[in-house]
């Protein structure tokens, strides 16, 4: 093998090496920056829901006016979903308000005329499309996740992501209680 040649592959080979490093990087990077975004969009279509609420509770509050405890535990949820600091916390308090949004629509059931108020109607249609929108936020999130989690630890991106600082994302889980229906008594 002549000389150029021998440099010319010695260059390839650097390239390659350094190549790959650099690949695994920006991967990582675009992989981690999908994860932000989707957790954005979660906020987002929080934000959304935690907006019609208001006008949802306050439709409801004109008919069902003795249902104040349902009221305070929107408010109280609301409340916690907007201080939530991290995934854990945001989907604690999220299912807590998904609870009870579901107490305050089966109090719904108990007032006929609520139910043909078209203000309420409207409401409840968006408030629905919102949850599905919510929904679908959460399965990108968790697809986003599981995306760099994989490739944060396939070899060799688990060495650059060792040596960059890029640590695991968490999934976004339901609480142990959201697993349960919640409760929902007339008699108080």
């Amino acid at each position: 093998m002549n000389k150029p040649m021998k440099i010319a592959l010695i260059i390839v080979g650097i390239l390659i090496i350094l190549g790959i490093p650099i690949g695994s990087y920006n991967n990582l990077v675009s992989l981690e920056q999908n994860v932000n975004t989707s957790s954005s969009n979660i906020d987002t279509q929080l934000q959304r829901r935690s907006d019609l609420i208001p006008n949802l509770v306050n439709t409801v509050k004109g008919y069902a006016t003795q249902e104040k405890t349902i009221f305070t535990d929107i408010a109280n949820a609301r409340s916690k979903l907007a201080g939530a600091a991290n995934v854990s916390d945001k989907a604690n308090a999220d299912n807590e308000l998904s609870g009870a949004l579901s107490r305050l629509l089966v109090v719904v059931e108990n007032y006929p005329d609520l139910k043909s108020n078209q203000n309420f109607k409207d409401l409840s249609i968006q408030l629905e499309g919102t949850e599905n929108r919510i929904a679908i936020a959460r399965q990108d999130y968790n697809t986003a996740v599981n995306n760099y989690n994989t490739k944060r630890r396939r070899f060799p991106s688990n060495i650059i992501a060792s040596l960059f600082g890029f640590q695991e994302k968490t999934l976004y889980k339901a609480s142990e209680g959201a697993k349960e229906v919640p409760p929902v008594d007339f008699t108080k």
